[in-house]
């Protein structure tokens, strides 16, 4: 229970952080549109079937927004001075991983949410599907639970701006393919049924690396 609370109060801390900045949901959501807005026009002059690379263009406006949030995860705190204090807290450093990974879900399914609508009318495709919040939902989780421990590792270097990238997108590629393959699958047939070992692939990312990126959490934030 008292883990709960912990885990609950660092995600709250950063929720309400931003809610009151609001510097990384707007940066991540203009991002998100312009990306949007870029696809769109490259599909109407290039493409003749919007539905084979909407998909894609989906996750890759997805994955690059989440990444200047998961960017600003500990390197906020690390400039500010208040990472050290949060890592000397009498907290279970597995209960500020997940704090930090339930913040940037949260952050992230708040800009998907504003910017699916969006991409709908814009690609002109029916992304407004159960199914597809649900794909949405868990590609989210396995990019996220990544991301937030590669962020606690880049934060303690020089790059990281340009590290976090790097080491990211290597180890996420699993959830980014799975996660592109299932909503190709609901908006071709309307179903994650056809879409193989992919559903199953993407929960067994989600649950591995949510129980090893808690493991190791504390010895990425003492590197």
């Amino acid at each position: 229970m008292r883990f709960l609370h912990h885990l609950l109060s660092i995600a709250r801390k950063d929720i309400v952080t931003e809610l009151r900045t609001r510097e990384t949901l707007g940066g991540m959501f203009i991002f998100a549109v312009l990306v949007v807005l870029i696809f769109n026009f490259a599909f109407e002059l290039r493409a003749d079937n919007v539905r084979a690379v909407a998909p894609g263009a989906l996750w890759v406006t997805f994955t690059f927004a989440g990444m200047l949030g998961l960017g600003r995860s500990f390197t906020v705190e690390k400039d500010q001075g208040s990472l050290e204090g949060l890592l000397l807290a009498p907290v279970d450093r597995s209960a500020v991983y997940l704090g930090k990974t339930a913040a940037n879900v949260f952050f992230m399914l708040v800009v998907e949410i504003i910017v699916l609508p969006v991409s709908a009318v814009l690609f002109d495709q029916p992304l407004l599907q159960a199914q597809l919040l649900v794909v949405i939902l868990l590609g989210t989780v396995g990019f996220a639970s990544v991301g937030t421990l590669l962020s606690a590792v880049s934060a303690n270097t020089r790059a990281r701006e340009v590290m976090l990238p790097i080491l990211l997108f290597p180890i996420a590629v699993p959830v980014i393919i799975a996660a592109v393959k299932l909503t190709a699958a609901v908006l071709d047939t309307g179903s994650v049924a056809e879409a193989g070992i992919w559903w199953p692939l993407l929960i067994a990312f989600d649950a591995i690396f949510l129980v090893v990126s808690s493991l190791v959490f504390e010895y990425a934030v003492e590197y």
